[in-house]
């Protein structure tokens, strides 16, 4: 479940390599336009990381990026960016020299976890070095890397490359601010959450090509069932961390560009947009025109 969600937001996790040789009808991708007087803000929900070749960008996503203004990412999209995340990565995830990822979840976990490192090709060494949350991370990541995976053909560097160069980028969040909201998890939520992964990695590694095929077809009532109702109901603190304090500082931004003038698009990870607590719901209860799903 927690797997799930964080396969839709987080930086680090996403991929759709499940979905390579998959039937897929036209790409629909849900897009929200919400419009103020003398404002529009374009938002879209991203997959960070895509099989080469993919095709995803929606006929309105494409119009409203050759015309904006400003374009607003989670994190800049950038070489440094990339080398700071991989920094802090290092400095935030390893475990003190007298410490065993092992021997924290326990005997069971630990030997269903090296049974799926070892189908994954992931070094149970290097594992047993990391905090939980990065544990994590470096084995749904290989889930990814193995069905194919290209790091290179996410939403955002696509659209970062296609955006006019008069377009202005920003971003929501820096890498520390992002890597913390991970980190900072209680250490008993970290365990819980990377013993559900490894068992969801064991018995069923083909789920999240459900949750691509929901995003292709723009389906936001699977994406929040399949993918944010679990994580809401099952851990509601972590859910808050993740999802809706996250929200509520970008509303802020998206209100203030509503309030002046011009063509923003916005790109986050697809998790932020729907269900209840995703900004498009929020910005239709404050009383904004939002079109869209």
């Amino acid at each position: 479940m927690r797997r799930r969600v964080r396969a839709l937001w987080g930086a680090i996790l996403l991929t759709a390599g499940l979905l390579a040789g998959a039937p897929l009808a036209a790409a629909e991708p849900p897009v929200w336009v919400v419009k103020s007087h003398r404002a529009q803000v374009v938002l879209f929900g991203s997959v960070h990381v895509l099989p080469p070749g993919l095709i995803w960008e929606p006929p309105a996503l494409k119009r409203a990026i050759a015309r904006a203004d400003e374009i607003w990412f989670e994190l800049p999209v950038d070489a440094a960016t990339q080398a700071r995340t991989a920094e802090l990565a290092t400095h935030l995830g390893v475990l003190a020299p007298d410490q065993s990822l092992f021997r924290l979840v326990g005997p069971a976990d630990a030997t269903r976890m090296s049974r799926v490192a070892d189908a994954y090709g992931v070094s149970t060494m290097l594992l047993d070095r990391l905090q939980p949350w990065l544990a994590e991370i470096a084995l749904a990541g290989a889930t990814y890397r193995k069905a194919g995976a290209d790091t290179s053909s996410g939403v955002e560097q696509a659209i970062e490359a296609e955006a006019p160069r008069a377009a202005r980028r920003f971003a929501f969040e820096t890498p520390e601010q992002q890597l913390k909201i991970f980190a900072e998890t209680p250490l008993p939520e970290q365990v819980a959450s990377l013993d559900e992964t490894v068992k969801e990695m064991e018995s069923d590694p083909d789920e999240f090509a459900s949750l691509l095929r929901a995003w292709m077809a723009g389906d936001v009532a699977a994406l929040d069932r399949e993918a944010l109702r679990p994580l809401r109901q099952a851990s509601p603190d972590l859910f808050r961390r993740i999802v809706v304090e996250r929200n509520e500082r970008w509303l802020k931004v998206i209100r203030g560009r509503l309030k002046g003038h011009g063509r923003t698009v916005i790109v986050v990870g697809v998790g932020h947009l729907i269900g209840p607590e995703g900004l498009p719901a929020r910005l239709r209860s404050l009383g904004y025109s939002v079109e869209g799903p």
